[in-house]
């Protein structure tokens, strides 16, 4: 799908910090120069197209619910019958195979630690597979947004982004109600909130003032427009995996996580001896070249410690964390 310049200011500007008022997208539209029906057709448009995946909250990690990116080493024969018992588990929402012994790499999410674990077992009896279970222990930058212009959305995102997960503290019920309510995304019409205050049983103020809060303390990290990397173009990206010693983790991943490539940057918990790696980060880019240039850069400026790196080869499964799941 080609964009139009109208379309691309729409994504630029919208990714985060999308408007908490009762008619936002004629907030949108406002800043665009366009009627809000423009901006409601662009956004069905772009739903259809597979670029916008939904218009909606990023929640951060372990705040409501609980998390963890698991990896299994697949023989290639096998890799699409397991990725598809792997999609069927109800909290996968993200599969990817990857570049490496270890090619596949999913995201499961669940209530509570428990329920990661039984759906771990399952995945485990029905591939007759191990897997690695990587939790996350420190977030040093968790907000993906794919800038099309200048590079205001990495700008904004880490002026807002703080530290990760950290001190968030825990939500209350109605909270997750209304997380729950929104996780497919806000609806594509001109009260949006009205319709997602219906589904948590709130008002439609309530469901703007929580979202202010859950926005504020951290909980919600981003805001907006969620789209697909990929159809955006940028289908160079690969997890960089790094052996740091323990002491100086946290102050390599806080430096990592200032640069403008790296989307995501956390540490996780090593498995030795067929995981060695205990610091994290994703570069979406446009092409292996430059993402591999990027990489040199960050190795350099950490001392040149032992290092892997996987680039995603498919996609099995892309979609938003299923709360009412957890």
């Amino acid at each position: 799908m080609m964009l139009s310049e109208t379309q691309t200011r729409l994504i630029d500007g919208w990714q985060r910090d999308f408007p908490l008022d009762p008619s936002p997208y004629a907030r949108i539209a406002m800043g665009l120069g366009v009627s809000e029906l423009t901006v409601l057709g662009m956004l069905s448009e772009l739903s259809r197209s597979g670029i916008l995946s939904r218009v909606g909250a990023v929640v951060a990690p372990n705040t409501a619910g609980a998390s963890t990116l698991a990896a299994m080493a697949v023989p290639p024969e096998r890799l699409e019958d397991v990725a598809q018992h792997i999609n069927l588990e109800p909290g996968v929402n993200h599969n990817y195979e990857r570049e490496h012994h270890f090619n596949l790499w999913f995201v499961v999410t669940g209530q509570d630690r428990r329920a990661l674990d039984d759906a771990i077992e399952r995945i485990e009896s029905k591939t007759g597979l191990g897997i690695l279970d990587l939790p996350l222990r420190t977030a040093y930058h968790i907000d993906l947004g794919f800038p099309l212009g200048d590079g205001e959305i990495a700008k904004r995102a880490r002026k807002t982004n703080g530290n990760g997960t950290n001190g968030c503290g825990e939500i209350c019920r109605e909270d997750l109600a209304l997380l729950s309510a929104l996780e497919n995304g806000l609806p594509i019409g001109p009260r949006p909130y009205a319709e997602i205050a219906v589904r948590a049983g709130m008002s439609e103020e309530m469901v703007i003032r929580r979202l202010q809060a859950l926005v504020e303390r951290g909980v919600i990290k981003r805001l907006g427009l969620v789209v697909r990397h990929r159809e955006l173009g940028y289908t160079a990206n690969a997890m960089v995996v790094w052996d740091i010693e323990d002491g100086k983790v946290d102050e390599i991943g806080e430096t990592f996580a200032e640069y403008p490539f790296v989307t995501l940057c956390y540490r996780r918990p090593r498995h030795r001896p067929q995981w060695p790696y205990n610091l994290f980060c994703m570069i979406h880019g446009r092409d292996r070249e430059t993402v591999l240039e990027q990489i040199k850069e960050l190795s350099a400026r950490a001392g040149h410690p032992s290092m892997d790196i996987l680039f995603s080869r498919r996609c099995f499964k892309q979609r938003g964390a299923r709360l009412s799941v957890a």
